[in-house]
């Protein structure tokens, strides 16, 4: 994957930057040895790798602020990252950026059950937001695999879903406001606790930006009661396009669960070795959640298993206990991990309209044979994210290169029956030369004229999101 050169002069002057930064920063909050900056040198997508000239952990907007301020005026470009989840190279410095992670970012500072919000600095994980307010009674929806790791700065960013954001949403859905540092070191406000705001919807273009406008320190996010009580169903099936049809005939009745989850049979298999969830032999499976009184999960549970049969499972298994449908969670939350025991894997999230997913699942099939790969399948099924794992060798740099194409071709395949690209990981370094495939060069001038608005120099998240022919041209334009 291209990456551009780095600025020699921004190089040269190394020693002159860590000086200006330490100056506004605790002097643990700069990295600028090398060997210590390796830690920055990629996110979760590995297999590309560059170490950043330095990295700062600021505490505060105000420091934030300040490093912004320095790195503009020097010309340096900026890379902001969350917890370095991200599956698309989000966070891929290049040799001559300073890493700006918000890890130190992590207080709550205000809970409002009463108008049913939480406001929290950036860096706090996913899962700790619930984890402030469910004694409370309270929970956050977005609920992404890594929500164990994943900072709630990279939600926005990357505008994250969840299995159950299928009733709830994703990010865009529950995010209420946002305070950001712009380029130059601007602190701004948008949105806030309030339903809406007026003007413009700039929220809206600022949730799922990845990092390219402003580096988001604090967010107001919207909270909801839990509910009464969740159950889950599996489903399995005798194959992925029966499974898919199943999936699509829910949708189809109307019905509202709170989450539909796929599992093929590769994802079935490393999950079951890694925590032995109990699931059932059988090539695709589906976990059905509900929610409600007992009596509401009854009744739409009967509707579903009603209409599963009429596509012949090979299993119907409905959770018994608290402690079962915690098993049958962690087997699906811990599928990413326990696929990295069958080898090195990159990790697809195109979407699509739920009525195409047989015919999307067979082709991926076909695809994977074609390229001499295994392809796993795990997603969110009812809103038609895909996530075709394809495991490869890392160490075989052709096995690289013919994931990369089969991953491309899985990509195109997706917007071609009229999805997109991304559903939740974005588009980063991975995505970016296929932007062209879903967008015509219009559309893509009216994106690069927004991050012209915001970012003018385009010194944030360099190399990322938009093909770099057109990045670099932006850039000598700045």
């Amino acid at each position: 994957m291209e990456m551009p050169r780095p600025n020699a002069q921004v190089l040269a002057r190394k020693q002159e930057l860590v000086a200006r930064l330490r100056e506004v920063l605790p002097h643990d909050a700069v990295i600028d040895a090398p060997e210590e900056v390796k830690a920055y040198e990629c996110d979760a997508l590995t297999v590309y790798r560059c170490a950043p000239l330095a990295a700062v952990l600021p505490s505060t907007t105000e420091e934030v602020s300040r490093i912004l301020a320095i790195c503009h005026e020097m010309g340096v470009p900026v890379v902001p990252r969350g917890s370095g989840t991200s599956l698309a190279g989000g966070a891929l410095p290049t040799a001559d950026s300073v890493i700006l992670g918000v890890a130190r970012l992590r207080d709550v500072l205000e809970i409002n059950t009463d108008d049913r919000f939480i406001r929290v600095q950036t860096g706090m994980t996913n899962l700790s937001v619930s984890g402030a307010v469910e004694h409370l009674g309270f929970f956050y929806a977005p609920d992404p695999s890594s929500q164990l790791a994943c900072a709630i700065a990279g939600n926005i960013a990357m505008n994250s879903g969840g299995a159950h954001c299928l009733k709830y949403g994703v990010t865009t859905n529950n995010l209420l406001g946002v305070k950001m540092v712009l380029a130059d070191g601007e602190v701004v406000e948008i949105g806030g606790a309030h339903m809406d705001a007026g003007g413009l919807d700039l929220l809206g273009v600022i949730c799922g930006s990845e990092g390219q406008l402003g580096v988001v320190t604090e967010a107001t996010l919207r909270i909801l009661p839990k509910p009464e009580g969740a159950r889950p169903v599996l489903f399995g099936f005798d194959s992925n396009d029966v499974a898919g049809a199943c999936v699509a005939d829910i949708i189809r009745a109307g019905l509202n669960p709170v989450a539909i989850e796929f599992m093929d049979r590769p994802i079935l298999q490393a999950a079951e070795n890694f925590v032995q969830a109990g699931y059932p032999d059988c090539e695709a499976l589906l976990i059905v959640e509900v929610e409600g009184s007992e009596q509401e999960q009854a009744d739409q549970l009967a509707r579903i298993i009603e209409i599963a049969r009429r596509h012949n499972p090979v299993a119907i298994r409905e959770s018994a206990s608290a402690e079962e449908s915690a098993r049958i969670w962690l087997g699906r939350k811990s599928a990413f991990g326990a696929m990295g025991q069958m080898g090195d894997y990159i990790c697809l999230d195109g979407t699509i309209p739920v009525g195409k997913l047989p015919e999307v699942l067979n082709r991926i099939g076909e695809l994977g044979k074609e390229y001499g790969h295994m392809v796993g399948n795990v997603f969110h099924a009812g809103d038609g994210n895909m996530h075709p794992l394809i495991v490869f060798d890392a160490n075989v740099p052709e096995q690289l290169a013919s994931a990369e194409a089969l991953g491309a071709e899985i990509l195109k395949l997706c917007v071609d029956v009229g999805g997109c690209l991304t559903g939740e990981h974005g588009v980063g370094i991975e995505k970016r030369d296929l932007m062209y495939h879903q967008f015509s060069t219009a559309d893509l001038e009216a994106q690069m004229r927004v991050k012209d608005a915001f970012d003018p120099m385009w010194m944030l998240n360099p190399a990322k999101v938009f093909p770099l022919t057109a990045s670099a041209e932006r850039r000598r334009e700045a």
